[in-house]
């Protein structure tokens, strides 16, 4: 396969799951804003998290004054000029997708170039006439019927591994960049971590990550910050969890290249996440470990692009 195919089907799978994972990001901060704020807070407190999660603090602070709800939503969501906004994020899944056709089966294009073609017209008031949650719906379900569409029409080759590949780095990194500050803001002391835990503002975490029934039906207990750290990490069989997400890394690395120096660092950070008990974590910080995490995962991203795709 071609670099520059490879190159636009992976990053083509990486935007289109950073476009679902900014509207999980946003969802969740919505979410929180609108609960009970504690003495000396406002729900505006919840949207500076949104952007250090992103990424996106010094460019937003470049351009804005202030932090509000509205303006945090607006740049994330609909800002062409943010590279990182789901409305960016998508025309550069389409434009990758555009690139490709060829080599993708028609049903996956007209998926993209549809979400694109419907998130060109909206503007900010459209988002407060539907309401935010109908949005970030809207865009959760235009990534899952992509990825339903991929598995369902893709030909199982060289170009479906480099999208699968795309798609679970991209939610690795976001999955650790989320569990990092939010459990950082509702447990800053992790000596004491399942004390005095907020039960709606962990369910909200849970739920923006689609994860707040796989909780109840693994752990059929009161939301423990420990267990939410366990079933977002080391849990198997939850699909949005950093050991599943390097489940499919890995293989689909080892399909691509099995001598390949990415391979085998996704395989040292496989075995890391397979092995590693949540006690092991928390004893020598939760924190930390992520941000360890977060940091290989680029410099694996990095390894792949030197290893198969176009390196300017």
């Amino acid at each position: 396969m071609l670099s520059r195919t490879a190159d636009n089907l992976y990053w083509m799978a990486r935007y289109v799951e950073r476009a679902e994972n900014m509207a999980r990001i946003l969802d969740v901060s919505h979410r929180m804003s609108q609960l009970p704020a504690a003495d000396g807070e406002d729900g505006s407190s919840q949207w500076l998290p949104a952007l250090i999660i992103a990424g996106q603090r010094p460019l937003y602070e470049d351009r804005q004054q202030s932090i509000t709800a509205g303006a945090v939503i607006a740049f994330m969501a609909l800002d062409p000029e943010n590279p990182s906004s789901i409305y960016s994020s998508l025309r550069s899944a389409r434009e990758n997708a555009r690139a490709e056709r060829n080599a993708i089966p028609s049903e996956m294009f007209e998926c993209l170039n549809s979400a694109w073609l419907e998130i060109k017209e909206m503007q900010y008031s459209h988002l407060l006439d539907t309401g935010f949650r109908d949005f970030f719906d809207w865009v959760k379900d235009r990534s899952a019927l992509f990825r339903g569409t991929t598995v369902g029409t893709m030909l199982q080759n060289e170009g479906f591994y480099f999208t699968r590949l795309g798609t679970f780095v991209e939610r690795a990194d976001n999955t650790a960049r989320l569990l990092d500050v939010k459990y950082h803001v509702l447990a800053p002391d992790e000596a004491r971590i399942d004390e005095a835990v907020d039960y709606y503002q962990w369910g909200a975490l849970l739920r923006s990550l689609s994860a707040f029934k796989a909780y109840r039906l693994i752990y059929r207990d009161s939301i423990k910050p420990r267990n939410v750290a366990e079933l977002l990490i080391l849990r198997q069989e939850f699909p949005r969890s950093l050991h599943a997400c390097y489940d499919v890394v890995h293989q689909q690395l080892e399909l691509l290249g099995p001598k390949l120096e990415c391979t085998r660092k996704a395989g040292e950070m496989h075995a890391r996440l397979h092995y590693t008990r949540t006690e092991d974590i928390t004893r020598r910080g939760l924190h930390r470990f992520l941000t360890e995490f977060i940091n290989k995962n680029s410099a694996l991203s990095a390894e792949i692009a030197r290893d198969f795709l176009l390196v300017a």
